[in-house]
């Protein structure tokens, strides 16, 4: 039971429950206005600007810092007070000017205006200096020192939140400021402009650079008549009274121009939320919220600012049809009529399996639904997947399984409850930027254990407890050799598996090859650090396990997912928070589009297409016959076109021709097609191929929903029209279902999720109305309404409840050649998603990373007489990628790196090669092998020197407040000094 305190504020007695801040309390109970302009309820408190004052017990402290004790009595409106609580905010306005109504942050959330006109302030004691600083302007925001009041939220957020470490105060200066590492320009630092210390920034000290001079009505001025503009409002005015008057009308003005709409981030599987604000087209801003659900205030550099794309005049905005050799555009109505001639007879003369269709992950949960559909209820083929094939199936299949659901075990902050994270193949911190920093902030202030496995020094490599570099493609041996060790020394959890687990004893059986030896042997982990794995994991509370590309590309790509699993049932790692199965999904919402079935073998809700009684519900639905075999899957029908059985090809928001491996052998199969429809933003590679394009809209233009990794649906709304002629993607699917016959009326993606979610059990229940705002639930629903955001708290998802335990075996050799002796591993980079379609046309982000590149050892470096900058051939046994090398220690020996963002000869899809995992045919990306060619010795380094890889990290915990107060001329407000 919840323990309550009594507590006297201003004369009232209060009932207040154990552990809470004062300031929390008085905020909550909206009990008085104290001011606390550095406090923040994401960050807690920073004790910095001291303007939270009030009277404990007859002692004057900060009400952000102070927990509520019983018996405690407490003053916040007595002239002693007060009188603390304005010197503090005089000291504020002394480092802040006020120049509200030509500010561009004079929206009705600047903190300090607020407080000001709240607190009835109406001149300051100390006039404003100068701190004597040039403003600093970086690639994607800016940083003003004189409007700068140290309040130290920037560096709180940086140090503790994002935890990469570049903000500091440098108390010891006779003016301190925010300093960017050792004191370099924003650009010359280690930030990844994550935008979260413009978040938190209470004032306008930072702003996003699309803010300056866009926001206000007269805003938009040179500095000279602007400066002037700011005295002639100053001087006009005799107090802060009528200042404030005037700027808030203006505010309230700006609410007329400046829209704010609740999204989803496009971009990885975190699901980060927030409100987006435009003006016209232009987005001026993106705003996380401390209820967004996935990522409360935080961002990364393409969340917070990588929008440009949706205004870039490289969009298609008009149908456009081959005539003669080169695309020509058209009117919608011709588009549409030729794509329902084609499909129509090509399924009349070849039949309905000659046709297959590609969904998206980057769209809604909506128009996947529509996509699958399309090729189901109206062709009549089963011939459908997504881009999950070419990366998750492995998890998916190797936790169906063993615990019976393809998604995450928790929430994205049970990792943050974990006593021990361990992650494999995932480069966390640049594909999924706002988990590592969860993880980042449990490891450095909670003690929690990183342990990560993965063939390069990545960041979150560097940070971790222990780094591990096993052989490439050997993950299933270290992990079954663990759980075999775990085992044997009796270490494993018998009560939960008596519970909970079926299949022991076979499975135990299997684990017999899987000796020490052995492991040491095909892993290159030593015996001593395979004993030394085992007995942390069996000394953990809780153990949470990541895994991303790294695992699931390769030929086992689905046994070592599965083994991942294995291990965590052995040990009892699941059914409580900080404990599961993490499998980190890559797109935004490639878990939605598997959910609402665009996959061959299953109907929405992983319905399988063989199941007599699902098949049924959804003929009945539809009012058609479903075909009970599984169809083609993406990499099934590239061999398919080949073959000449597969005619017809509809990709919708997939850049195939690029993202799929051995591109020679894809592109030559687009070539055979009969007919080939691509819908997309921009005219991709694997549209060049194309018969039809059809222009779409972003999630910036539509209205749907999106599942993220932790299969978290959340509501996106249209906060612009669409550009020129382009449509939303459910809109252009909806035109060639009715072209083709079939009786769709959709108004709304409403009305196709009402009927999507009346047919899945998985998310029935989940109505628009109860996501509304930045309201979520995860799927599965139960039958009383209710979500599930932790999985198997009393039972796994088979028929008995008991997961199982799949035995396993390790037979696979490998590639590597006396010529083809370099392994070749690829994967993300921050500054850039996949093959770069969208953020390519972000200057931003085109700035920081210009080129893609192929990461070298020195010794590899030395072994070919290059340098940094060289041009190289990476050449396999499918094909050849020209790029630039980088030379680098985050990767040894023949080890190479080559990222995805690169959509020309520099792309590693050439270089990949056909073979899949045996189980999910998702491509082994990352078990290929090559030679490498000198095309050059030396060039300039495809890194610009303004990346943030090349900066100087300064980690310390928060603020470090305490080298302020130890300063000879600060002083506590009322007992003397001026600061």
């Amino acid at each position: 039971m919840q323990k309550h305190q009594i507590i006297t504020i201003d004369g009232t007695d209060y009932l207040v429950e154990e552990g809470m801040r004062l300031l929390d309390f008085i905020k909550a109970e909206d009990i008085s206005f104290v001011p606390s302009i550095c406090y923040n309820e994401s960050l807690g408190p920073i004790e910095t600007c001291d303007s939270c004052i009030v009277e404990v017990n007859g002692q004057f402290q900060r009400a952000c810092s102070t927990m509520i004790e019983n018996g405690m009595v407490v003053n916040t409106q007595n002239e002693n007070v007060k009188s603390r609580q304005k010197q503090a905010l005089d000291r504020i306005l002394e480092h802040h000017e006020l120049y509200c109504t030509v500010c561009d942050y004079n929206n009705g959330n600047c903190e300090i205006h607020n407080t000001m006109g709240e607190f009835g302030l109406e001149h300051q004691s100390v006039p404003f200096k100068s701190k004597g600083y040039e403003k600093d302007f970086g690639a994607f925001y800016r940083y003003d020192p004189d409007q700068c009041i140290l309040c130290g939220r920037c560096v709180e957020v940086c140090q503790d939140v994002q935890v990469n470490e570049t903000l500091t105060i440098d108390w010891k200066r006779n003016q301190p400021r925010v300093i960017w590492d050792n004191d370099k320009a924003i650009d010359e630092s280690s930030c990844v402009n994550c935008g979260q210390c413009v978040t938190v920034c209470p004032c306008n000290a930072l702003m996003e650079n699309n803010m300056l001079g866009k926001a206000g009505y007269m805003t938009d001025q040179k500095p000279g008549l602007l400066r002037s503009m700011i005295e002639l409002t100053k001087k006009a005015e005799t107090g802060y009274g009528p200042l404030f008057a005037i700027s808030d009308s203006e505010a309230a003005m700006r609410e007329e121009t400046i829209k704010k709409t609740k999204t989803v981030c496009t971009y990885c599987g975190v699901g980060c939320s927030f409100d987006v604000w435009t003006k016209d087209r232009e987005i001026l801003r993106v705003l996380p919220h401390e209820d967004s659900p996935a990522n409360h205030i935080s961002t990364c550099v393409k969340g917070k600012f990588a929008w440009d794309y949706v205004n870039s005049e490289e969009r298609i905005t008009k149908p456009l049809v081959r005539k003669d050799g080169y695309f020509q555009e058209v009117e919608w109505e011709e588009a549409i009529n030729l794509i329902s001639e084609k499909f129509s007879s090509i399924k009349h003369e070849h039949g309905k399996d000659a046709l297959a269709f590609i969904s998206s992950s980057k769209c809604t949960n909506e128009e996947s639904y529509l996509m699958q559909k399309l090729a189901r209820q109206v062709i009549g083929t089963n011939n459908v997947d997504n881009c999950s094939r070419y990366c998750q199936s492995p998890a998916t299949q190797g936790l169906f399984r063993t615990v019976g659901y393809g998604g995450d075990s928790g929430s994205i902050e049970d990792l943050e409850k974990a006593d021990m994270v361990i992650t494999i193949g995932t480069n966390t911190a640049e594909a999924h930027p706002v988990i590592a920093s969860r993880i980042k902030r449990a490891h450095k202030l909670l003690g929690q254990k990183l342990y990560v496995f993965d063939i390069r020094k990545h960041e979150m490599a560097e940070r971790a407890d222990k780094y591990y570099l096993p052989t490439p493609g050997t993950d299933l041996v270290w992990l079954s050799a663990v759980t075999k060790y775990i085992i044997d020394q009796n270490w494993h959890n018998e009560e939960f598996i008596t519970k909970h687990v079926n299949d022991f004893d076979t499975y135990y059986e299997s684990l017999k090859p899987f000796t020490l030896e052995y492991a040491e042997e095909t892993t290159g982990i030593s015996q001593s650090e395979l004993k030394h794995i085992a007995e942390e994991i069996h000394k953990s509370s809780g153990v949470a396990i990541c895994w991303a590309m790294g695992v699931t590309q390769h030929r086992i790509g689905s046994d070592t997912s599965t083994a991942i699993s294995n291990l965590l049932l052995v040990t009892g790692n699941y059914m409580r928070p900080g404990t599961g199965a993490y499998p980190l999904r890559g797109h935004n919402n490639v878990q939605g589009c598997s959910d609402m079935g665009s996959m061959p073998d299953t109907l929405p809700g992983y319905q399988k297409v063989s199941d007599d009684v699902a098949r049924r519900k959804f003929e009945q639905a539809w009012n058609v016959s479903l075909d009970s075999e599984r169809g083609l899957d993406n990499h099934q029908m590239i061999d398919s076109i080949h073959e000449g059985n597969l005619r017809s090809l509809y990709i919708k928001g997939e850049d195939t021709g690029i993202v799929d491996a051995n591109l020679n052998f894809v592109r030559s199969a687009f070539e055979k097609l009969d007919f080939f429809v691509v819908q997309d933003l921009f005219m991709s590679k694997t549209a060049e191929f194309a018969d039809v394009i059809l222009p779409a809209s972003p999630s910036l233009e539509k209205d749907g929903t999106f599942t993220n990794t932790e299969r978290r649906v959340q509501r996106i709304n249209k906060a612009l029209d669409p550009l020129g002629e382009s449509k939303p993607d459910w809109e252009i699917i909806q035109l060639i279902a009715k072209s083709l016959g079939a009786d769709w009326n959709y108004k709304h993606p409403s009305e196709i999720w009402y009927e999507a979610q009346s047919l899945m059990p998985l998310v029935k229940g989940i109505t628009y109305d109860r996501l509304e705002g930045f309201n979520s639930l995860q799927w599965p629903m139960n039958d009383d309404g209710t979500d599930t955001p932790l999985l198997y708290t009393e039972r796994f998802n088979f028929p008995d409840g008991k997961a199982r335990l799949y035995p396993l075996e390790f037979n696979v050799k490998s590639k590597k050649t006396k010529e083809m002796s370099l392994h070749v591993n690829n994967g993300r980079v921050l500054e850039h998603f996949h093959e770069g379609n969208m953020t390519y046309q972000v200057p931003g982000l085109a700035y920081k990373l210009p080129n893609n590149f192929c990461e070298i050892s020195q010794e590899l470096a030395d072994e070919h007489g290059i340098e940094n900058g060289a041009r190289v051939k990476i050449t396999s046994k499918v094909g050849t990628a020209e790029v630039n090398v980088q030379v680098t220690d985050r990767v040894t020996g023949n080890y190479i790196y080559i990222p995805l963002n690169d959509q020309n000869e520099g792309a590693p899809n050439f270089v990949t090669d056909s073979d899949v995992d045996k189980d999910t045919n998702t491509p082994a990306y990352k078990d290929n092998y090559a030679k490498l060619e000198v095309v050059t010795k030396k060039g300039k380094s495809p890194i610009p020197k303004h990346n943030s890889r090349f900066g100087n990290r300064q980690p310390q915990i928060s603020v470090r407040v305490q080298d302020k107060w130890d300063k000879p001329d600060y002083t506590f407000p009322n007992k003397g000094g001026n600061l």
